[in-house]
């Protein structure tokens, strides 16, 4: 069995769009003369290149293209490319034999969200490695005017595992990715002297670089910071560990989320296990934190939470709110309400979108999407949710269609009263307490808002009208028929 098919045999989930028709590649006769046509515009034929095989293969295959000179067929596994590690990398969208040392699958998540994707092979392509995870990193920093910054690290999609390697009997395995302007982070593993049916997650350690003025442009300290954390979690041998919960490691300045985490580092005999090892919190999912089936809203009401996302340039987006999710599943309605002291926050702010992210033990993510319309006002725009209910299933669904919460650039968005986002007509958001700015904040304070009630008002204007002019014209209807009553009374008595 290839290389390839072994990973379709045992991979979680798949790893890209299915390919109907197996012939259909990417030729690199097709590649050379994307390469030598100029796109219009101003784009270079790199762009070019990457453009149109974005067109013919979707956006899997040109997230890897950046910084390899050789072509990728789109449709087939082929290895173009040799490291100086002597490692080779590739993807795949349909099963080809021949691949190299080692196979990498980068995945897109769900909004600018990536899930990453290792399988390491060894020289006999025999999977020695599997890993599949979700993360992201919240760094504190002190400006040069002595003030504390925080920026998020979510974006990966440039990733590289150079020093991933699968152990030897010196060594353990260890996974290594580099990514963005000088960040790095690895994870070591390490088998138990004392027993031959356990390993160890060892430690995990990231690094960064405040020279990067991208991302630090006014940090005081400029150099390379590294934070070591000591894990020491015991795994099965012949188990993959997985951890869909939210897990966060915190030390010195850094905040380490880590949630949708399959990993076993020691396969054996190069298949990887069907067996899993829970978290703590994948546990508890199961057993203490039950969705409590009922066919009534929740009697209480959700306490009211205040949520920020910050990037280089400080606070960049702001939300107040009380949240209640109401779904059905499965012809079962539940309700129940989003505490804020355990759920974190997390997105990304841009000029013309804005995320916020939340997300809990059993919440994966709960994403709020803002766009901007005619070029002066910001609506809710999409809602996307993905959630593990009692029974262990995740639950899923998104609209990306919506239209809430529209007020002024500029200023923001507020409604005391309860509101309800109806996402689909299996699930629906009750809000309370609502305020939320998702662009142009200053110094880290809502502007001025704009009530829900005002549109209200909006629609008793005309209500008002029509009922007015309603009147009118019952009177002089009244009035007409009066009259002619009196007029025709006249002649009958003359």
């Amino acid at each position: 069995m290839t290389v390839n098919q072994k990973a379709r045999a045992w991979s979680p989930r798949p790893l890209g769009p299915s390919i109907t028709t197996p012939r259909a590649s990417f030729k690199r006769a097709d590649w050379l003369k994307a390469r030598k046509s100029p796109a219009p515009g101003l784009m270079t034929r790199a762009e070019s290149a990457e453009s149109w095989l974005l067109q013919r293969c979707g956006r899997w295959s040109s997230a890897l293209l950046s910084g390899f000179s050789e072509p990728f067929p789109c449709c087939r596994c082929s290895c173009r490319r040799r490291l100086l590690s002597g490692i080779m990398v590739c993807f795949r969208l349909a099963p080809v034999p021949g691949c190299g040392f080692l196979l990498f699958c980068l995945v897109l998540g769900t909004v600018s969200s990536y899930a990453l994707e290792l399988n390491l092979t060894d020289s006999s392509k025999a999977t020695c490695l599997y890993a599949k995870w979700q993360m992201n990193f919240t760094i504190r920093y002190e400006t040069t005017d002595k003030h504390n910054k925080t920026v998020t690290i979510s974006d990966f999609g440039a990733a590289t595992y150079n020093g991933s390697v699968c152990g030897d009997d010196q060594n353990g395995p260890k996974i290594a990715v580099q990514f963005g302007s000088g960040f790095s982070w690895i994870v070591n593993f390490t088998k138990e002297a004392s027993s031959t049916s356990t390993y160890l997650v060892d430690s995990i350690s990231f690094s960064y670089d405040t020279n990067d003025n991208a991302t630090f442009p006014d940090a005081k300290e400029k150099g390379v910071f590294t934070v070591n954390n000591r894990v020491a979690l015991k795994i099965p041998l012949n188990d993959i560990f997985r951890c869909n919960s939210l897990s966060t490691l915190e030390k010195s300045d850094v905040v380490q989320h880590y949630w949708d985490v399959h990993v076993q580092a020691f396969v054996q005999n190069g298949t990887v296990s069907t067996t899993e090892f829970l978290c703590d919190k994948d546990k508890s999912v199961t057993t203490a934190m039950p969705i409590v089936p009922t066919t009534a809203p929740s009697p209480t009401k959700p306490v009211v939470g205040s949520y920020s996302v910050v990037n280089s340039n400080g606070t960049c987006l702001l939300a107040t709110m009380g949240l209640q999710l109401n779904i059905t599943h499965d012809k079962v309605a539940s309700v129940f309400n989003i505490n804020p002291n355990t759920t974190n926050a997390t997105g990304s702010c841009q000029p013309q979108t804005a995320l916020l992210r939340l997300s809990s033990s059993n919440i994966k993510y709960l994403d709020f999407v803002f766009a901007v319309k005619n070029e002066n006002r910001f609506y809710l725009k999409e809602v996307n949710v993905s959630m593990i209910l009692v029974n262990g299933s995740v639950y899923s669904i998104s609209n990306t269609n919506l239209s809430y919460w529209d007020a002024p650039l500029g200023s923001s968005y507020m409604c005391n009263k309860e509101q309800t986002v109806s996402v689909s007509g299996a699930f629906q958001i009750n809000t309370f307490d609502l305020r939320v700015q998702p662009f142009s904040v200053t110094e880290g304070k809502y502007s001025t808002a704009q009530d829900c009630s005002a549109d209200d008002d909006n629609f008793l204007v005309p209500i008002a009208v029509g009922a007015a002019l309603a009147g009118v014209l019952i009177l002089v209807l009244l009035a007409y028929f009066i009259g002619l009553k009196r007029h025709h009374a006249g002649y009958e008595q003359f």
